[in-house]
C-alpha cells in the first residue's frame, strides 16, 4: 500500500545530523519568546511576526534532510512540474485534460488545471523550477497563519487569537508544507478569512470582502477539488450570524470562473468525474477503504499534535467551535468520500489550521508557564515525527 509508517505516508528512518540544528534552535526560541511576543506586540506586528515565524519554522523542518528536503516534492516525477515539458498550448491542455489523464503525472491527474496553468505562466520568466516552487509553497502556507488569526479574532475576540498565535505559527501541520497542497492551504485560508470578516461587516465593506473572498474561492477550486469542502467553515459562521447573503455574493465570482473555464474547454464537474476514474485505477485500488476511514483520522490526529488534542477537549467557547466545527465536518466528509486513502496529512492541509487555532484558544485561561509547556510539547512532537519519518514531501 506504500504506507510504510502507518498511519503516515513515508518510511520510518530515524536520523539526526547537523541539519537538525536549525529546527531545534527555532523550537527553543519559540518556547522561550513566542508567548510573550503574542501578548505584547501590536496586532498588526503580531500578524507579520506570526507569518515570519511560521515561514522560518516550516523551512527549518524541511531542511532536516538538507536542501533536498525543500525540493523533494516539486522535483518528483509525479508532481506538477513534470507535466510542463509536454505542454505547449494552455488551451490545448485545458481541452484535453479530462480525456487524456493517463499520460499525466499523478498529481496533475488528481487536480484541476489551476496549478499547472500557474506554473506555465511563471515558466515564461524562468521560475518554474523546484527551488522556486518550494519558495512558493512555504510562503503561501505561512501566509495562512495571519488569515486564520484574523478570522479567529472576528469570531472569538483578540485575546484568544493572540493566545493561539504561537501554536498556529509553530504547528506540526507544517511538516507537510513542502507540497503543492501548501499553496491550496494559503489561498483557501484567505478565502475563508475574508468571508468570515464579511459576516462581521456591513454595507459596501461586507460586499467587497465577500467578493474578494469569492475571487480567492474561484482560484482555490481550480487548484483542488476537495477544497470545496472548506466552504463549510465560512458557511457555518454565516449561518450562525444570519448573514447568508455573504455566501451569495461570494458565489458570483465562482460561478463566473466556472463559466469562463467552460468556454476555454474545461468543465469543472467533468474534471472531477475524470479524477475519480483516475483515482480508482491508481494505487487506491489496493488500499482497503474501511481501513483508511480509520487510519486517515489517526493521521489527522498525529498531524495536529498533543496541544491541540488537549485544547479541543477543553474548548467550551462557541466562537472557536464555529471554525473547528466546519473544519471537522469537512474532514469527516472527505474521509467518507473514499477519495482520500492515506497521505491526508498533506491532502487535508486546508482543513487543519482551523482545528489547530480552535484548540489553542482553550489555553486562554492557562498560566504563561502552562502555555509555554504545551507549546514545547507541540514543537517536540513535530521534531519527533520529522526525526522518525521520511515523507515524500
Amino acid at each position: 500500500m506504500r504506507v510504510n509508517a502507518p498511519p503516515l505516508t513515508g518510511n520510518v528512518d530515524p536520523r539526526l545530523s547537523w541539519w537538525s540544528v536549525p529546527v531545534l534552535t527555532v523550537a527553543a526560541g519559540a518556547v522561550g519568546g513566542a508567548d510573550r511576543l503574542a501578548r505584547t506586540l501590536s496586532w498588526r506586528r503580531l500578524l507579520w511576526a506570526a507569518f515570519a515565524g511560521a515561514l522560518v519554522w516550516s523551512v527549518s523542518l524541511a531542511v532536516w534532510d538538507g536542501i533536498a528536503g525543500l525540493t523533494r516534492s516539486p522535483a518528483s516525477p509525479v508532481d506538477y512540474l513534470a507535466a510542463l515539458p509536454a505542454i505547449d498550448d494552455v488551451g490545448g491542455f485545458l481541452r484535453t485534460l479530462v480525456v487524456d489523464t493517463r499520460s499525466l503525472p499523478t498529481h496533475v491527474q488528481a487536480h484541476p488545471p489551476g496549478m499547472v496553468v500557474a506554473l506555465l505562466g511563471v515558466r515564461e520568466i524562468g521560475l518554474a523550477t523546484p527551488g522556486w516552487v518550494a519558495v512558493l509553497e512555504h510562503v503561501a502556507a505561512a501566509a495562512s497563519v495571519p488569515a486564520v488569526m484574523l478570522a479567529t479574532r472576528e469570531v472569538a475576540g483578540e485575546r484568544p487569537a493572540r493566545v493561539a498565535a504561537p501554536f498556529l505559527a509553530f504547528s506540526s501541520i507544517a511538516l507537510a508544507w513542502s507540497s503543492g497542497d501548501a499553496v491550496f492551504l494559503g489561498i483557501g485560508s484567505w478565502a475563508v478569512a475574508l468571508l468570515v470578516l464579511a459576516t462581521g461587516s456591513q454595507g459596501r465593506r461586507a460586499d467587497l470582502q465577500a467578493l474578494a473572498g469569492g475571487l480567492l474561492w474561484a482560484a482555490a477550486i481550480f487548484l483542488s477539488y476537495g477544497i470545496v469542502l472548506l466552504a463549510l467553515v465560512p458557511a457555518v459562521v454565516a449561518w450562525r450570524r444570519r448573514r447568508l447573503r455573504i455566501l451569495v455574493v461570494a458565489g458570483l465570482p465562482v460561478a463566473a470562473a466556472l463559466g469562463l473555464a467552460a468556454l476555454g474547454g474545461f468543465w469543472w464537474f467533468d474534471g472531477l468525474a475524470a479524477t475519480r476514474e483516475a483515482y480508482e485505477r491508481s494505487l487506491a485500488r489496493v488500499r482497503p477503504g474501511w481501513f483508511f476511514v480509520i487510519a486517515n483520522l489517526v493521521a489527522v490526529v498525529v498531524a495536529l499534535g498533543p496541544a491541540v488534542w488537549v485544547g479541543m477537549s477543553r474548548l467550551r467557547a462557541p466562537g472557536p467551535w464555529l471554525l473547528a466545527g466546519g473544519a471537522i465536518a469537512a474532514v469527516v466528509l472527505a474521509d467518507l468520500s473514499g477519495l482520500s486513502k492515506a497521505e491526508v496529512e498533506r491532502i487535508w492541509l486546508p482543513f487543519l489550521p482551523w482545528i489547530v487555532v480552535a484548540g489553542a484558544t482553550a489555553f486562554e485561561g492557562a498560566s504563561t508557564r502552562a502555555r509555554r509547556g504545551w507549546l514545547g510539547a507541540q514543537l517536540g512532537w513535530a521534531v519527533l515525527v520529522q526525526a522518525l519519518v521520511v515523507a515524500p514531501w
